[in-house]
């Protein structure tokens, strides 16, 4: 159906009108929401942790949800609040959710690093609007810092060496490269950089769908043995997730 001069004009006003409504309400949130979430995650303290990691799941819709099961990143959390977290590394951020759980059970002048590969196949690519807000997980005398690079690169690592120095990391987490030859390659460039005694944990170490691509059972049941280990794992047939924690010795 052909339209008239007229009816063209109506449609033409309705669809700058509805363009103009969409560019304001957008505006709106960066100006007046967007803060207000921020200052909600930045504020927020609780020793309770399923509190916690509720509030991850929950808060802002899905700007800092955990890629984890619930049961899990919790059983992990629960592990790691015993311990002191002085030095914590993160290969693979995402979303942020570990990263900013980690930052609530670490010690309050600890130093936490993020590796994260802009436009990685598995989860990676946080936007750098995103930058803002996991600095801002850092409480008290905490430092957070965020390197946006590939995990398997020597350079990336000399960023990590320049930070870190002579120091050794507590807790290692890593969710990267989920391939074989990538999760093999994250644990033996960076598992030398944990202390003795220190935590290692994998995500995904459930078997997945062949065509994910994800090959961490793989690798997982290569190590565990070799360690003292634990697995969080809800169901060992649901396909994705899981947690293998070893102690180095």
């Amino acid at each position: 159906m052909v339209e008239t001069p007229r009816e063209e004009v109506k449609i033409f006003k309705k669809e700058v009108f509805s363009n103009f409504i969409k560019i304001i309400s957008r505006y709106a949130i960066r100006r007046v929401f967007l803060p207000i979430w921020l200052i909600r995650i930045k504020s927020f303290k609780t020793d309770n942790l399923s509190k916690l990691v509720d509030f991850s799941f929950a808060v802002g819709g899905e700007r800092i949800k955990p890629a984890q099961l619930r049961e899990e990143i919790l059983q992990l959390l629960i592990f790691l609040n015993k311990l002191t977290l002085n030095y914590i590394l993160e290969i693979g951020t995402g979303n942020g959710g570990t990263l900013f759980l980690f930052s609530r059970i670490a010690s309050q002048n600890a130093t936490i690093i993020s590796i994260d590969l802009p436009g990685g196949k598995f989860g990676g690519g946080y936007p750098k609007w995103k930058i803002i807000l996991f600095r801002l997980f850092a409480q008290s005398k905490q430092k957070i810092y965020l390197i946006r690079g590939n995990s398997h690169k020597r350079e990336t690592r000399e960023k990590l060496k320049s930070i870190l120095g002579d120091r050794k990391f507590d807790f290692l987490f890593i969710d990267g490269d989920h391939t074989y030859e990538g999760v093999k390659k994250d644990f033996e460039m960076y598992s030398g950089l944990v202390k003795k005694g220190g935590i290692i944990a994998l995500h995904d170490i459930v078997q997945h769908p062949p065509e994910t691509g994800c090959e961490v059972s793989k690798f997982w049941n290569e190590i565990k043995s070799k360690y003292e280990y634990i697995e969080f794992v809800k169901n060992w047939n649901q396909n994705w997730a899981g947690i293998g924690l070893i102690k180095l010795k």
